[in-house]
Parts: structure tokens; sequence; C-alpha cells
């Protein structure tokens, strides 16, 4: 780990941080390659709405991807990039189902589930270790994905 006293938090915090960043990379990268296939993939009568949808929505993941990778090495460590490390520590899984409207939909609203739970543990390592600026990016990242949860939701009739 390089400098990570730049920011004023303690070595070992900034490891321990690190760390559960990488693993929440990981999900976000596994979570973006599904939505792509998605995209991609998708068929069927509801194609017009869920193809821009989705584009929306991996647009938003690579986004989010970049902002966990910079704030890793803010934190001193290095972000992983290999797959083979993605799909080794990643709770989503990589998905086979990328035809149907609802399933897609449904693996979107599992990894967004499991995406969230990482940040809210992030939330907690963050306030202890006094780290605004990974708790925040967490903090914002949870209010947009609630809404979207609610969204997708709703497509569903639920």
């Amino acid at each position: 780990m390089k400098n990570p006293n730049l920011i004023g938090l303690k070595v070992e915090d900034c490891e321990n941080i690190a760390k559960k960043l990488n693993v929440l990379l990981a999900n976000y990268s596994i979570f973006y390659q599904n939505t792509r296939g998605a995209h991609w993939n998708i068929k069927g009568d509801l194609f017009f709405i869920l193809h821009p949808k989705f584009e929306e929505l991996y647009n938003n993941l690579i986004l989010k991807i970049d902002e966990i990778a910079e704030r890793i090495l803010t934190l001193g460590a290095q972000p992983e990039h290999n797959y083979s490390f993605y799909i080794k520590n990643a709770t989503i899984q990589e998905s086979k189902e990328v035809s149907d409207a609802h399933k897609c939909v449904k693996n979107i609203l599992n990894s967004f589930k499991t995406i969230i739970g990482l940040q809210r543990e992030l939330l907690n390592i963050t306030a202890d270790a006094g780290d605004e600026g990974t708790n925040s990016l967490m903090s914002d990242y949870i209010s947009e994905q609630e809404k979207d949860i609610w969204m997708y939701n709703s497509f569903l009739g639920q």
C-alpha cells in the first residue's frame, strides 16, 4: 500500500476498506457484463422498452466501476482488474438468462440486492474508520439504486 496517510486514514483501515471495495468492484463488474449481455440478447415484445433501459443501466454501472477503482487507488491500494478475480470473489454469478425479459429484470434486481448489501457493509466500516470519501460514495449509490429497485419491481408488477 502506497502513501495511505496522504488522506489521513490509518493504514490498516485503508487496507480493510480497499479489500472490501475490490469485492464490490468484482460484483459490479459481473453485474455490468450480465447487463451488457441482456442488452445485446433481449428478445420479444419488450425489446424496445428494455434494450435502451439496459444500456442506460450498464453505462451507469461502468461509471461506478471506474469510481470504485479510483477510490481504491486513493486509499493507496490497487484495484483488481482480472475476471478470474471477479469470478472467484463476486457473489453475483454470470448470467446465462439474457433473452427473457422477466428473467433479466429479476437478475438485475438480485444483483442490486447484492450490491446494496455490500455497500451497506462498507458504510459501517467506513464510518468507523472516518472515511467520509468512501462513505459518501456508498451512500449516494444506495440512494440511487433504491429508486432503481422500485422501478424494476414496478416493471414486474410487484
